[in-house]
């Protein structure tokens, strides 16, 4: 079973990559007291949760000049804690936080009728996903769209024929056929 986490009020939380483009890892970093936990994400899960909160900021007040932080560098994990599967996102008003709350992936046989949306059936058959939950100022929040759509961009060129990714050593179009 995996560890849970609780992230109140954070020192860091930055997406980052490890690797070259096209065999890169993708993680989500927090920071909070000393202790700093990366989890593993995918590249659309990074650009996904950018769009959305991009979304979430442009609804309230601006950041203002001197709430803006530097932009954020994650540290290079030596292990990730768990694989990230849900990400759900909220805003609580009362604390002016954007809430992240990632769900740990579970690997179910999906040829199973386990319903994957029940948490008291995934309990029963003795699956307990680990859950970290992030607390974040609008401030981090803007550092972290920052950081994470560099990364997304920093992604292998695309074809201008056919718009898949190039690999340096080269790419078979489908469309020169």
């Amino acid at each position: 079973m995996s560890t849970s986490f609780d992230f109140t009020t954070p020192d860091l939380v930055v997406p980052g990559a490890v690797g070259t483009p096209g065999q890169r890892i993708f993680f989500v970093q927090a920071s909070e007291d000393g202790r700093t936990v990366s989890f593993k994400v995918e590249k659309q899960q990074v650009a996904a949760l950018c769009e959305y909160l991009g979304g979430i900021l442009t609804d309230l007040p601006p950041v203002g000049g001197e709430d803006l932080l530097e932009t954020p560098t994650p540290v290079e994990p030596t292990e990730l804690a768990w694989v990230v599967g849900r990400l759900a996102v909220a805003y609580e008003e009362a604390d002016d936080r954007i809430v992240i709350v990632a769900e740990e992936f579970i690997a179910v046989d999906p040829d199973s009728d386990l319903d994957l949306d029940d948490p008291a059936a995934l309990i029963e058959a003795g699956f307990d996903p680990a859950t970290a939950r992030v607390s974040l100022t609008r401030a981090q929040v803007a550092a972290f769209i920052a950081v994470g759509n560099d990364l997304v961009q920093a992604g292998r060129p695309l074809c201008r024929l056919c718009g898949r990714p190039m690999d340096p050593e080269g790419h078979l179009c489908p469309r020169l056929n």
